[in-house]
């Protein structure tokens, strides 16, 4: 069984269509990668598999529960974590404020504890930065923040929306590094990225969206050497 399946979702936006029918899963343990151009439904999706949107039409399956009327915080209490498009991190709050907002679903106290050292084990910069206002962070600490707090709810699957966007070269490496070592640690990952070329060489398998349809699925490493794709999204 699937740990997540999407089956004939479809979304609008008033009587625009932006997804149409799409279906796919993701296992356990796996890197999968959304890959699509600018407006092709990518974010739409992630925002209605985590209860941020509804569908008109199709599910969300979750572990084996139809999630689809189930509001996002719950969500968040069942085992996903989301990790949004451009950071979102509590500007006026610290690090550490930041990182004790991952995880409000839980009461734990110790536990809670054990996933802060965790996150500042794999984050060291984060730990140096646990007094400073999160606003006042670069871009690719910010998106470590924002990974980090998503660690904070000790999710079974996190979905990424673009994380290495508006990030220096540098900052790109380290922070798919990171999400390789997420995905070793037993956290199933779904990734959505524009840097389709980065995206294909961490994930296992990959789905390529066009204005809201599904038009190629495959092993990543295999699209990775398509002709078509590498026109369309590899800028080969």
């Amino acid at each position: 069984m699937a740990m997540l399946e999407i089956k004939d979702l479809e979304v609008y936006y008033g009587m625009i269509q932006a997804i149409k029918g799409v279906s796919f899963e993701v296992k356990e343990g796996e890197v999968i990668a959304l890959i699509g151009a600018n407006g092709a439904g990518k974010t739409t999706i992630l925002h209605t598999i985590t209860g941020l949107l509804s569908p008109k039409k199709g599910s969300v399956i979750f572990e084996g529960k139809d999630i689809t009327k189930v509001p996002a915080h719950k969500i968040v209490s069942m085992g996903m974590a989301h990790v949004p498009e451009g950071r979102r991190v509590f500007a006026q709050l610290s690090v550490y404020q930041n990182l004790k907002m991952g995880a409000y679903t839980r009461s734990d106290k110790n536990e809670i504890e054990e996933s802060l050292q965790a996150v500042y084990k794999r984050f060291p910069r984060l730990e140096e930065r646990k007094n400073q206002l999160a606003g006042t962070l670069s871009g690719g600490e910010q998106q470590m923040l924002a990974m980090g707090r998503a660690l904070m709810s000790k999710p079974k699957i996190i979905v990424m929306d673009e994380p290495s966007m508006g990030l220096s070269p540098i900052f790109v490496n380290e922070i798919f590094d990171i999400i390789q070592k997420v995905s070793a640690g037993g956290t199933t990952v779904l990734l959505v990225e524009q840097n389709a070329k980065k995206a294909l060489s961490i994930a296992d398998r990959a789905y390529v969206l066009e204005t809201g349809k599904i038009v190629q699925s495959g092993d990543a490493k295999v699209l990775m050497n398509d002709d078509s794709i590498r026109k369309a999204y590899l800028g080969e």
